[in-house]
């Protein structure tokens, strides 16, 4: 899995041998280069040549992708022959479910090739086929593996937030909340020249600026009814700019951070009220920003807590989660969810290139 924030490519190796309960058995993570963020954070604006361009981008994903998968395989070398696919999601460029379309680089045969593994992919695509919005993808397996019998969500804080409410009885719902980690790791890099800020210790110095998240929070996306999914075209570093014009006041960088971390929270917060969760599980890298989860916290009545207490750790569980959408490919059992989506029907969901 390599997501929205451009951050880093995660690979699980998951055991599916008992009754088809994902279990982890290892995993690998690596920062994804600095020359494949450039050239991904190019692909966002559309540019001449910008085909060509992608096909080199997808070529280079390859091959850091590679090199991950290859150290897990490296260091499961006894249980090699046991491996049945690698199932990854691809790089989203692009998402534009209305028009029904989604982009997500993936070089599945080079890739293929390159690992002598099958390679399943492209899961967004019959679903936005059958009328759907292709994502979030991730509920039907939040729900086999989190499923209590309470009212609970679980809350994906990657680029982009995504939320999946599981209601005793009833089938799982979810969509995309708006903004998770991306706006926020976008403004401390241009500011600071950090990726990320570790824990929210930066927007912890600096004040919610009323006038700006005014103007966050009345984004026409947050308006729009579920199901909707987003990404990149919508929300990214020239947006937060737009909005810091229509203002027309001076903000200090860190009130901007802040008001960015408030922005997540109360979207996620929004989406947990409306259903009557009783509890909310945060995974994702979102999961480390220690004042996120208490700002989310101050926001709802209920427990927020990582997955970590569930003794899954929040950095694995989307990795995990396309190896059970990779498994459910190979077993023909549809993944996707048209309460989710929105689609006409439930889909099998994947594609497959061969090593052989």
């Amino acid at each position: 899995m390599s997501g929205t924030s451009f951050d880093a490519i995660d690979a699980a190796w998951v055991d599916f041998s008992d009754s088809g309960q994902p279990v982890v058995v290892d995993f690998e993570s690596s920062p994804i280069s600095q020359a494949l963020r450039a050239n991904l954070s190019k692909l966002q604006s559309p540019s001449f040549n910008d085909l060509h361009q992608s096909q080199l981008v997808a070529i280079q994903h390859a091959d850091e992708t590679a090199q991950v998968v290859c150290r897990l395989i490296e260091r499961q070398l006894p249980h090699r022959s046991s491996l049945r696919a690698v199932a990854i999601h691809g790089q989203t460029v692009r998402h534009q479910p209305k028009l029904g379309y989604t982009v997500q680089l993936l070089a599945g045969a080079y890739l293929a090739e390159k690992i002598a593994v099958d390679v399943i992919g492209d899961f967004r695509s019959a679903d936005i086929a059958c009328g759907g919005e292709g994502a979030p993808l991730v509920p039907a397996f939040h729900e086999a593996v989190f499923a209590e019998d309470e009212p609970v969500a679980v809350v994906n804080v990657g680029g982009i937030a995504n939320i999946s409410l599981l209601i005793p009885g009833e089938p799982a719902r979810g969509y995309d909340t708006g903004p998770g980690n991306l706006l926020m790791d976008g403004w401390i890099n241009k500011s600071l020249g950090m990726p990320f800020d570790e824990d929210g210790r930066w927007a912890r110095q600096g004040n919610i600026h009323p006038g700006l998240f005014d103007a966050l929070k009345a984004d026409a996306y947050f308006a729009l009814a579920a199901p909707k999914s987003t990404g990149r075209d919508w929300f990214h570093d020239s947006w937060v700019e737009e909005k810091l014009q229509t203002i027309h006041q001076s903000v200090a960088a860190v009130d901007v951070q802040r008001s960015l971390l408030e922005l997540t929270a109360w979207s996620i917060a929004r989406a947990c009220e409306d259903w009557g969760v009783r509890k909310i599980w945060i995974c994702g890298g979102g999961a480390k920003n220690g004042l996120l989860l208490e700002v989310l916290a101050s926001l709802v009545a209920v427990p927020v807590a990582s997955t970590s207490e569930l003794h899954i750790d929040p950095q694995q569980v989307e990795a995990c989660a396309f190896a059970w959408l990779g498994y459910c490919f190979l077993n023909r059992r549809t993944a996707s969810l048209p309460t989710v989506t929105g689609a006409r029907r439930a889909k099998l969901l994947g594609a497959l290139w061969p090593a052989s």
